[in-house]
């Protein structure tokens, strides 16, 4: 019988999960879900102003040569913001930063963005640059999530990853407890219309 990840008596935040070298598909086992990563065919909104994402793309490039985005803090206020403002711009949704969740000892902390409206969707932003081990974050807050909404009908938890110039997500099949990793990623700002058509198409 193999170790067990997450030791008894210990608490754990999200922030913890990142620091974990293990597999996601070991460490959400132990969560009591499953994990694959394929191909996903995410809702996309294709009716929007194109025009808006254009102020962004132009603000980017405009800030890129006069501010440094060496640190997380700076990526999330020229990448990663305005993107999700632009979102509750155009949406009848709700946007809660660093959100609150406390499950258990081994599920709890703050969700950096919890965006609400007929579906969940989480988004995280990976530390220092890798998006594998924030994927391990990503998927213990959306599980964390499941067990927080589960008074709701959604049938699924949405999730999105990015380190500013790259974007994944994931969703979480509720009734299969199986988590998704979806095998596409897309670039900031060279792909802002996909990245905003699958936030919108998520929230409806």
């Amino acid at each position: 019988m193999s170790a067990k990840i997450l030791k008894e008596g210990k608490k754990y935040t999200f922030s913890d999960y990142f620091e974990i070298g293990n597999p996601t598909e070991e460490i959400v086992a132990e969560l009591g879900y499953c994990y694959s990563a394929e191909p996903w065919d995410f809702p996309r909104e294709k009716n929007f102003d194109k025009g808006v994402l254009g102020n962004i793309v132009d603000l980017y490039y405009a800030l890129l040569p006069k501010v440094s985005l060496n640190s997380e803090v700076a990526k999330r206020e020229v990448m990663i913001a305005p993107l999700l403002h632009a979102v509750v711009k155009v949406s009848d949704v709700k946007l809660n930063i660093e959100y609150p969740v406390e499950i258990d000892d081994r599920l709890g902390g703050n969700i950096d963005y919890l965006f609400r409206a007929s579906q969940a969707l989480i988004v995280i932003e990976a530390k220092r640059g890798d998006l594998d081990r924030g994927f391990n974050q990503l998927a213990a807050e959306m599980i964390a999530m499941d067990i927080y909404d589960e008074g709701s009908e959604s049938g699924a938890i949405y999730g999105a990853i990015t380190i500013g110039q790259v974007w994944g997500f994931a969703v979480l099949e509720r009734q299969r407890k199986a988590i998704i990793r979806d095998a596409h990623t897309f670039r900031f700002p060279e792909d802002i219309v996909d990245i905003f058509s699958i936030i919108k198409g998520i929230l409806g």
